[in-house]
């Protein structure tokens, strides 16, 4: 059965991937680079850490940078990220998203978040927004060094969450949960393999790409949060062989 829910963090909870990309581009003019096509953006930066993707950008662009150098630009990215989307009014926060907390707290599953976003960028947006009490585990780019779409973001997170869970549970015959016991939601292609790769089930929501990629990749798509039939997901889950990834 479903026993957990882990999110993305850019492109699920925030409407941010715009931003993101000119900020790229900002940190490429400053290095003397052009900025970035379609093609590139795709493929080193959606649903990848800051650290990966400008280390692989300059790689393919070839240019090698020394750790010294990749630090300033993931602090400079950051710091830029914190005050331009600190500055919006509203926050872009997908607007069903905390109906969708919502309904998940009502049937006390517990939440993680997981992403390569740097911690400071994602506490203080949640924060601002009154979002970060749902989340019992939040697992960001600082915490791990391999950025999706390796799985190690989501498995650190499942072990934080159990670790969490065996303080406080009544009824720890139902720990740990186990990866096929859980549900990620992500945006990017990157992403879905990182979820998929920890052995848990995926939505695909589409806002990032269109509903027909997400079809293809995820267990599940959807378009919005609203259209996600958790008691569906609970009843696929439970029909699913354990050694199932």
């Amino acid at each position: 059965m479903l026993k957990a829910v882990f999110f993305d963090f850019n492109g699920v909870i925030l409407n941010d991937e715009a931003i993101h990309r000119a900020l790229v581009d900002e940190l490429l003019l400053s290095e003397n680079l052009r900025p970035m096509s379609d093609e590139e953006y795709q493929t080193y930066c959606l649903g990848r850490s800051d650290r990966a993707g400008l280390q692989d950008l300059f790689a393919h662009r070839e240019r090698r940078l020394a750790p010294e150098a990749l630090q300033r630009l993931v602090d400079r990215k950051a710091q830029a990220y914190r005050r331009q989307v600190l500055a919006l009014d509203p926050l872009p926060i997908y607007d069903d998203l905390q109906p969708f907390l919502d309904r998940l707290a009502l049937q006390r599953l517990p939440l993680g978040l997981v992403t390569g976003a740097v911690r400071s960028e994602v506490e203080s947006v949640l924060e601002r927004a009154n979002l970060k009490d749902y989340f019992q585990v939040i697992v960001t780019g600082d915490d791990t060094p391999a950025s999706k779409p390796r799985p190690d973001g989501y498995l650190l997170a499942l072990r934080q969450l159990n670790a969490r869970l065996e303080e406080t549970e009544t009824t720890p015959s139902a720990l740990p949960i186990l990866p096929q016991e859980c549900l990620a939601i992500e945006d990017t292609f990157a992403g879905i393999k990182a979820a998929r790769a920890a052995g848990m089930s995926v939505v695909g929501i589409a806002h990032t790409y269109p509903y027909h990629f997400m079809q293809r990749l995820a267990h599940w798509a959807v378009d919005r949060f609203n259209e996600l039939d958790l008691d569906r997901v609970t009843v696929v889950l439970s029909r699913r062989p354990q050694a199932e990834a």
